[in-house]
């Protein structure tokens, strides 16, 4: 794996150190009044997500890792693992659902994601930016009520609570953004 120097540490970037894999959230360049400067950068851990202040003098050398990312297609889930097929080999993978988070919910059967592997090890999985769901349960539309900044509460398909505008009725479907968790547009 190819070393990189202290100062040359960018957002994103996966870094073996303290032998954990550690993902680069924040990096600032410092230049202190007396003595040399150097990259003060916040980590966090891939496997455990702990997190970690370091500051990177550009002297030092940290390994940096790549990440071998593969489409996964979604099959099932079962106690807790969910369970992808490589969309080049066809083999089958088991995938932790915690690795999702949050957005777990919005997966649905046969989707696409994007899993980050390191060797055979899955450490990050990231969903489509936009998913479409079906409002279930929201209030009725009221007729001459503006769009203007009114969001009332809706809940998807999914179970997810998310804001919509006034004129979204139940049964609608819309498209959320899976990155902020929020409405984006009808579909």
């Amino acid at each position: 794996m190819p070393k990189i120097n202290g100062n040359e540490i960018r957002p994103g970037n996966v870094l073996e150190h303290n032998d954990g894999l550690w993902a680069a959230v924040k990096v600032d360049h410092v230049k202190p009044g007396k003595g040399g400067a150097f990259a003060q950068v916040e980590l966090k851990n891939l496997r455990n997500g702990s997190k970690l202040n370091e500051r990177f003098r550009s002297a030092d050398k940290v390994e940096r890792v790549r990440l071998e990312q593969k489409d996964q297609q979604f099959l099932y889930e079962d106690d807790g693992m969910l369970i992808f097929m490589d969309t080049e080999t066809y083999e089958q993978n088991q995938i932790p659902a915690d690795l999702l988070g949050e957005r777990r919910p919005f997966l649905q059967d046969g989707m696409t994601i994007v899993v980050e592997f390191y060797e055979a090890e899955a450490l990050n999985a990231s969903l489509p930016q936009k998913v479409t769901c079906t409002v279930e349960e929201t209030e009725p539309v009221v007729k001459g009520q503006t769009a203007a900044n009114s969001f009332k509460p809706a809940i998807l398909d999914n179970g997810v609570k998310v804001m919509v505008p006034p004129f979204v009725g139940q049964g609608e479907a819309i498209i959320v953004n899976t990155e902020t968790m929020e409405y984006a547009e009808r579909a």
